[in-house]
């Protein structure tokens, strides 16, 4: 692996750590699956520090703020920090682990497990987010899904070109990088990094890294965006 190329996939190439209020939790660390096996801990010791004004709980270790929207039909579980202004839908399923940014929206029939959201992230229709954390403003396509289980169950690795990674982890979905597009009915398989500001076309199956700026049509044809001047 180049050095060049291990750093497309850093937490620092990836993300906007003043996105989320759980930046403490990528401090210390290089790659952003490496935080997975954390998230639970640390929602925990985060939860205890919210701001009485602004939060409450509700339940057993679930903070939800005051101004975020929760639908009736939503099932909550714990551990779960739900931030400001925040919607989530009618029948999404949190089965825990999880943290929703700030104006985050969790639509429909979602289901999330083991995740970090950052602000403004949109998993709106019938989306399945496991093992995986989307940057500031990413954005998955109605039936669009995370996959974290290799067929085989062997440890998942992060693979693109010049670049191969031993997570130690059996199970790990998508890293999204911040403002990426997933398109409709699309499957990221375990272990992809997207790369920011990269665009995936509907009906994709994505494995491994893909740079950030770029546009994924298939796996034979993945471009570079044009560059549009003022």
């Amino acid at each position: 692996m180049t050095e060049l190329a291990g750093k497309e996939i850093t937490i620092a190439e990836l993300f906007d750590l003043r996105e989320t209020i759980a930046e403490k939790l990528f401090q210390g660390h290089t790659y952003p699956w490496e935080v997975l096996p954390d998230i639970h801990d640390f929602l925990l010791e985060l939860g205890k520090e919210l701001p009485e004004d602004k939060f409450e709980r509700r339940g057993e270790d679930i903070w939800i703020a005051k101004s975020a929207r929760i639908a009736p039909t939503a099932c909550l579980c714990g551990p779960l920090i739900v931030d400001e202004e925040a919607e989530v839908r009618h029948c999404a399923f949190v089965r825990g682990n999880a943290l929703v940014g700030k104006n985050a929206v969790v639509g429909n029939s979602t289901e999330l497990k083991n995740v970090v959201l950052f602000n403004r992230v949109q998993v709106p229709h019938y989306n399945y987010v496991g093992d995986s954390i989307l940057g500031y403003r990413a954005h998955m396509g109605a039936g669009s899904i995370t996959s974290n289980v290799k067929s085989d169950k062997t440890l998942v690795t992060v693979q693109g070109e010049g670049i191969r990674i031993e997570t130690g982890l059996k199970k790990m979905g998508a890293m999204l990088g911040d403002y990426v597009e997933v398109g409709c009915n699309s499957v990221l398989n375990p272990g992809t990094v997207i790369g920011r500001n990269t665009n995936l076309y509907p009906t994709s199956c994505v494995r491994g890294v893909i740079p950030a700026g770029h546009i994924f049509k298939d796996k034979e044809h993945i471009v570079k965006k044009e560059e549009h001047r003022a």
